[in-house]
């Protein structure tokens, strides 16, 4: 990979190696201590000790000597060992032979050699600044993931689309059109080109940011959707936020005293909160606090902050039930294990050991059912959004799934697919902060 990302630059720097009067220099000092040497007592030393050695070999297996295959093998295990004695002299003397990793890495220390090299070289340097580095690298390494991430959720999401069995332009012409209209529009869109062709095209469009128009409406679909997704990752990241704000606290104290009244009341406001479901639950909120009440507006209304309060809560209540009872049931795993046991044993304070060792090792599976979760409310929070009539993503989704709007679904999924993407980053990145086995072996590899 080092090689191929600075082709251009390896194809100079190769030249100027095999070129270089670095090498020609050892050359020549080697050849004249050779020289010398087979000239000294020390070669027909080696050259009649090589000889008995062939002599003994043929003996042994009773062989004819032969003067000629005698003399050749003789002189050249004989120059082999003197070149082995000239290279080592050479070395004490600190004079090697220049390989051509140590001479690129020669040039890389030259400043002037990186700037003039940097345009051609910027993949090979984006290289050697990643790979010695463990954590950089493991960011890189889950960066190139997600990359083969969203392109299959293109090629998933588009085959699905593609193969159902509706057809788009009876579902937006109507019924009544004629063939020669459903044609027209199928050229206007190019539903009638191959399905590689088209998959193609929505592959190169996600990338691109450029998918073009939606079936219905003739809107731009990424203006569309830049346009109604913040505020879908708005109330969900708000949601995020008050489910770890609630749920920690209360997963930590049922842990701490279990089987008791509060662990018992926790757990169950807990499993209450999974059991309702957000569509309900919302109903329920806006007959309460709207309706009957009239201190919370019963949509949502751009800019009004208070509007947002019903719609978090009701997205946030499963996962906030989610996490307390996870960071209860981690933490109770985690105070059993062996190494609890023996802080015990060394007498540190009980707050200290729950703090410094039971609550860090718990958080790993409690950060993983956040980062799933999280995703999950982008994804599901259609409901939520139909419920307080928010022009979200989601909602937005659902309403271009039944025509089916292949560029309009292709790109509000791909998108929270990229957005959960780099939130399972950030959880890759919080699980080799918080695990020392992680990090040991991000460096071991």
């Amino acid at each position: 990979m080092l090689f191929l990302s600075g082709l251009l630059i390896h194809i100079f720097t190769g030249i100027a190696y095999l070129t270089g009067a670095r090498n020609k220099e050892y050359e020549q000092a080697l050849q004249k201590k050779i020289n010398i040497k087979k000239e000294s007592s020390t070669y027909l030393n080696l050259l009649e000790r090589y000889k008995q050695q062939y002599k003994n070999k043929q003996q042994f297996f009773h062989r004819p000597v032969n003067e000629k295959e005698m003399n050749d093998e003789a002189a050249n295990l004989a120059n082999e060992r003197i070149q082995e004695m000239a290279e080592k002299e050479l070395a004490t003397e600190n004079l090697t032979r220049e390989n051509y990793a140590t001479f690129f890495g020669k040039c890389l220390e030259k400043p002037l050699f990186v700037i003039v090299t940097f345009i051609p070289g910027i993949l090979m340097y984006l290289l050697l600044l990643v790979y010695p580095r463990p954590m950089i690298r493991y960011i890189a390494e889950r960066l190139v993931q997600t990359l083969f991430v969203i392109i299959s959720v293109i090629i998933f999401v588009f085959t699905i689309l593609h193969f159902s069995p509706t057809d788009t332009a009876a579902n937006i012409l109507g019924e009544a059109a004629t063939m020669e209209q459903r044609e027209a529009f199928n050229q206007q869109y190019g539903l009638e080109q191959p399905y590689i062709v088209q998959l193609w095209d929505a592959i190169k469009g996600i990338l691109t940011f450029d998918l073009g128009s939606s079936y219905t409406g003739n809107e731009n679909v990424i203006k569309t959707i830049s346009d109604r997704f913040p505020i879908t990752l708005t109330i969900a990241t708000w949601s995020l936020l008050m489910s770890v704000i609630i749920a920690l606290p209360f997963g930590i104290i049922s842990a701490a005293k279990r089987n008791s009244f509060w662990d018992y009341s926790f757990m169950f406001i807990a499993l209450i909160g999974l059991s309702i479901p957000n569509f309900w639950q919302g109903l329920i909120f806006i007959l309460t606090f709207a309706i009957k009440w009239n201190i919370l507006p019963a949509t949502y209304y751009p800019g009004d902050m208070a509007s947002i309060i019903m719609p978090v809560i009701v997205l946030g209540t499963g996962l906030t039930a989610s996490v307390a009872r996870m960071t209860r049931s981690s933490i109770l795993e985690v105070i059993s294990e062996d190494y609890i046991v023996t802080a015990k044993s060394k007498g540190l304070l009980p707050r200290s050991i729950f703090m410094n060792h039971a609550l860090r090792n718990a958080m790993i599976p409690i950060i993983t059912i956040i980062g799933l979760q999280f995703g999950g409310m982008l994804g599901g929070a259609a409901v939520t959004e139909k419920v307080f009539n928010i022009s979200g993503l989601g909602s937005y989704i659902v309403d271009k799934q039944f025509i089916p709007d292949i560029p309009s679904v292709l790109g509000g999924v791909v998108y929270i697919a990229i957005v959960i993407s780099i939130v399972n980053l950030v959880v890759d990145i919080l699980y080799a902060f918080l695990d020392p086995r992680i990090r040991s072996e991000m460096k071991k590899t």
